[in-house]
């Protein structure tokens, strides 16, 4: 690979190519991602819409197992008047028609996971938290579509939890060579990751298309990233329909943030 001052080429695909790859060089942006830690480096090695309600307080999402949300979902009211919601614990405000964002949604805080924020909503999620510590249940929305890729930058950051948030988010024909494949290792000392901005690609209710744009930065240099994800509404919740496993997203580095909704902590 020919060495360039960003560390990629824009048309490289990076190690999301190869499950549970590891890279680490000079300019080192760790993503982690699917379990999987992404290295932009200049050298490699193997090993979419409701209004937004503002809120001006909100209570932490409750705790809760996919099971036990599950069952509360049967029973909550949708954002339709006499629907039903289908969310696995009962968000409401669904949209299942096509659509787009203008905005970026509105955020009641942004927490943080390591030292990367990931966006936290009353309304469109994290509705609820596993026992064994990961996050899910994002609103059947644009926005809930973009918080649920918003948050699964981070999700796999954390050892302890990333196996149990594998084996809920990742879903579709490649689901078990993904599985299969393993975890990476966590993002590495003295490097800053933080998202900057979304684009809604498609939505049509059942399935979204989410570009998510990640900055990094790592010895004083910074990268840009464009993150494709793959989702699908199954089971209550947004899913990533894996059917590729040598490229379960598609990534490639951006040269700045143009044609991107400005979204971050």
């Amino acid at each position: 690979m020919t060495n360039e001052s960003s560390g990629i080429e824009n048309d490289e695909r990076g190690p999301f190519g190869r499950p549970g790859f590891i890279a680490a060089a000079l300019i080192v942006v760790l993503i982690a991602v699917l379990g999987i830690v992404v290295g932009v480096t200049n050298v490699l090695r193997d090993d979419s819409a409701p209004e937004s309600a503002s809120t001006a307080s909100v209570a932490v999402p409750a705790t809760a197992s996919p099971s036990t949300s599950s069952a509360a979902a049967d029973e909550s009211t949708g954002g339709s008047e006499g629907s039903t919601s289908t969310s696995v614990c009962g968000l409401s405000g669904e949209v299942t028609e096509q659509a787009r964002l203008a905005k970026a949604p509105d955020v009641d805080y942004w927490d943080y996971q390591g030292t990367v924020a990931y966006p936290v909503s009353e309304q469109y999620g994290p509705g609820a938290t596993a026992d064994s510590g990961y996050r899910y249940c994002f609103q059947r929305s644009p926005e809930g579509a973009v918080f649920a890729t918003a948050n699964a930058v981070v999700q796999g950051s954390d050892e302890s939890t990333v196996k149990a948030w594998l084996d809920y988010f990742v879903t579709g024909p490649a689901r078990d060579q993904v599985l299969s494949a393993g975890a990476g290792s966590s993002t590495g000392s003295g490097t800053r990751v933080e998202i900057a901005g979304f684009r809604v690609l498609a939505y049509d209710g059942d399935s979204a298309r989410i570009d998510v744009a990640v900055r990094g930065s790592a010895s004083g240099k910074t990268i840009n990233l464009s993150m494709v994800y793959p989702l699908v509404w199954e089971d209550g919740d947004w899913k990533l329909n894996v059917t590729d496993a040598s490229a379960p997203i598609d990534v490639t580095t951006i040269p700045d943030l143009a044609g991107y909704i400005t979204w971050g902590a």
